[in-house]
């Protein structure tokens, strides 16, 4: 049975909507997490395959394999990963940051944009502050996923800065947040089923491209975030794809954080 991990949030909600609707099946067991944690369950061999966060597969290139055509990236503007700030982005230098402590790619694509794009040398902390609390404490402070989305709707008289937009208008190439890997040991023992599911998810993203409007009605955060700003986020800032313009930028993205030495080299991809 593949172990199938699952991330609840709402950049994941149509793709994985749609392989459930399409393609039910008594051997795939879904366990749900935030990206940190599936990252560190598809490390111990706890699952088998999930989106997981694209720096993942940098720190261990041997472990994993990528499903082709498929990610979660941005385009520009995600929405979802932002940073808020009492003071500009330029004015940063030296401040403490604290950050999500669930997403290692976010976390290394700030330090990415804040010390080459700005120049600013910054100490780091984890915390799991509510935005209020965390700003009390620093400057700063880093928020993805529903919590962002949440965030960005209810704060005022804060700088919010979109790490999607500020990668995207710095490098022009899409931004990938995480993509779909495999454990190598995975693909040792259940490469014929890898293979079904990897197609199953492309028949899956182009489903619910084509029914985001009937997906959002059925989705949970369409009750905090609205329909038409749900599926706005959808549409417009969300891209599931793993183009060659995809692939560029995420090859950039890892050689910046091997330059900072965020990772040990910046590697080659490797697909299923």
């Amino acid at each position: 049975m593949l172990r199938i991990g699952q991330i609840k949030y709402a950049n994941c909600t149509p793709i994985f909507h749609a392989l459930r609707e399409q393609f039910p099946c008594k051997d795939y067991h879904y366990i749900c997490g935030v990206p940190a944690q599936l990252n560190a369950q598809l490390a111990a061999g706890a699952i088998d395959v999930c989106p997981s966060s694209s720096i993942a597969f940098a720190h261990h290139p041997d472990r994993y394999l990528i499903i082709p055509g498929l990610s979660i990236s941005s385009c520009g503007p995600v929405q979802s990963v932002l940073l808020f700030s009492t003071v500009p982005i330029e004015e940063l230098n030296g401040s403490d940051i604290l950050l999500t402590s669930e997403s290692a790619t976010s976390v290394n694509l700030l330090k990415i944009i804040l010390k080459k794009r700005y120049g600013c040398e910054n100490i780091f902390r984890t915390t799991s502050l509510a935005l209020k609390e965390a700003l009390n404490e620093a400057p700063a402070t880093l928020l993805i996923g529903d919590a962002a989305l949440k965030s960005s709707h209810s704060v005022s008289g804060l700088f919010v800065y979109d790490l999607g937009d500020l990668w995207y208008s710095w490098t022009e190439t899409p931004f990938v947040f995480a993509l779909w890997l495999a454990s190598r040991q995975a693909f040792a023992t259940y490469a014929i089923e890898l293979r079904i599911l990897a197609g199953q998810l492309q028949r899956s993203k182009l489903h619910a491209m084509e029914n985001l409007e009937s997906i959002v009605d059925v989705s949970p955060e369409v009750i905090w975030m609205g329909r038409d700003a749900l599926l706005r986020y959808w549409r417009t800032n969300i891209s599931y794809d793993l183009s060659e313009d995809h692939c560029k930028g995420l090859n950039l993205f890892y050689r910046f954080s091997a330059e900072l030495g965020l990772i040990e080299n910046a590697p080659e991809l490797a697909f299923l």
